[in-house]
C-alpha cells in the first residue's frame, strides 16, 4: 500500500481490533470494474444500476416504490484506510481526509443521495451510484428530505 502514497499524504497506523460489526445486506452492480472508471460522483443521468438484496433482506423493500429518491450506504471495500492527509488528483493541496469525499477514510462508508427507476423482487434498478461492481450493501434510506412518500403506501399484508 506504501506505493501508493501521493507525495505529501500521510497514512497511520490500524488499530489491532475493530469496534464494530456491520452487515452487508447485498450488492451494488454497475458497469465500473476498475476505480479509474468510476465517475467522481454519481449522476441521475448516469446508467442504470442495481441495488441486488439478498433475500433474507427482500421483504424490507415494501414500500419504497412510493419514493423517487434514495440514500445508499455502502462499504467502500477496496479502499485503504490508513491516509489523514491526501493529495487529491488533480489537485496540489494537501487535505485531511475528512474534508474530502474521497473513498479513503478509516471506516469507508459511501453515502449517496440516487434516484430510484423501479423495484424489482430482488432490488431495485436506480440511477446516480459511482462504485465499483459488487461494492457491498449497507442500508437504504427513503431520501432524507422526503419525510413522506409520493403517496401513502399500505402497510405489508392489507387488502386493497
Amino acid at each position: 500500500m506504501d506505493s501508493d502514497i501521493r507525495n505529501g499524504e500521510v497514512s497511520v497506523p490500524l488499530p489491532a481490533r475493530m469496534d464494530a460489526e456491520v452487515v452487508f445486506i447485498g450488492r451494488l452492480r454497475t458497469p465500473w470494474k476498475d476505480r479509474a472508471d468510476c465517475p467522481r460522483q454519481g449522476r441521475d443521468d448516469g446508467p442504470e444500476c442495481k441495488i441486488e438484496v439478498d433475500a433474507t433482506w427482500r421483504a424490507g423493500l415494501a414500500g419504497l416504490e412510493a419514493y423517487a429518491r434514495l440514500d445508499v450506504l455502502y462499504w467502500m471495500d477496496r479502499s485503504r484506510r490508513d491516509l489523514v492527509v491526501q493529495n487529491p488528483a488533480r489537485d496540489d493541496r494537501l487535505i485531511g481526509t475528512f474534508a474530502l469525499r474521497s473513498p479513503v477514510r478509516p471506516n469507508p462508508i459511501a453515502l449517496l443521495n440516487v434516484a430510484l427507476v423501479r423495484v424489482e423482487e430482488d432490488g431495485l434498478i436506480i440511477r446516480g451510484l459511482d462504485c465499483l461492481d459488487g461494492t457491498p450493501l449497507l442500508d437504504i434510506k427513503p431520501n432524507r428530505c422526503e419525510f413522506s412518500p409520493k403517496a401513502v403506501a399500505k402497510p405489508i399484508g392489507e387488502e386493497t
